[in-house]
């Protein structure tokens, strides 16, 4: 195999203080060992399981749903194109027309990768928490009509905020979609070209999602 001449890394940096979904406690970072003091250097991590980027499992809404560490590893990689949905925002309300445009012509890609230019943004802001844009439930169904297992967006949601049912993640996860949230970096990508995109998160038994490091390459 030939290494890809660049990996973009698609993950958001974890510290402490960093912005989370409004309901969710602050993560903590927190050094206990250093070499300097005790001879090795460790960590202490405290925070939800869906802080930073992180993929959401399908029983993070369905009782029934796969939990994180069921996802078969051959769904956590395939093929990927972004989508630049900046100048097609209407409001916190991606629709259906506006993916439609977007989506690629020349393959089907495997995972569909919102790019709203909101984790420019990235801050304890009430407009990065809460105004965010996310999928209306018909655009969540017209993207899992295409035969897709995987769909990202650089927003803390697949919905917008104020769809208190969290219809498109329903849609999606129904169909055994899962969804990346709080993407970093995908306005280093390019609309049209097709990537390999590869999802790795935590493998937490019975997990409704998990922290996940994810890397992309041109195919």
């Amino acid at each position: 195999m030939v290494p890809p001449s660049r990996v973009y890394d698609l993950t958001a940096l974890l510290e402490t203080h960093m912005p989370v979904w409004p309901t969710s406690p602050l993560p903590v970072f927190e050094p206990t060992a250093l070499v300097s003091r005790d001879g090795y250097s460790i960590e202490r991590i405290a925070c939800m399981s869906h802080t930073g980027t992180h993929m959401d499992a399908p029983y993070h809404f369905l009782e029934e749903g796969l939990t994180v560490d069921r996802i078969p590893p051959e769904r956590l990689i395939g093929s990927a194109a972004v989508l630049d949905l900046r100048e097609a925002l209407e409001g916190t309300r991606i629709e259906r027309a506006a993916l439609q445009a977007r989506w690629p012509r020349s393959f089907q890609p495997d995972i569909a990768l919102l790019e709203t230019g909101w984790s420019r943004a990235r801050a304890s802001t009430r407009k990065y928490l809460y105004d965010f844009p996310g999928l209306t439930p018909e655009a969540a169904a017209w993207a899992a009509d295409q035969g897709i297992h995987g769909i990202g967006t650089d927003t803390l949601g697949i919905d917008p905020f104020e769809n208190d049912r969290y219809e498109a993640h329903k849609v999606l996860l129904q169909r055994g979609i899962w969804v990346l949230e709080a993407l970093d970096h995908l306005d280093e990508l390019h609309e049209g070209t097709r990537y390999t995109l590869v999802a790795a998160p935590l493998k937490i038994s019975g997990g409704s999602g998990a922290m996940a490091r994810v890397l992309a390459w041109e195919a």
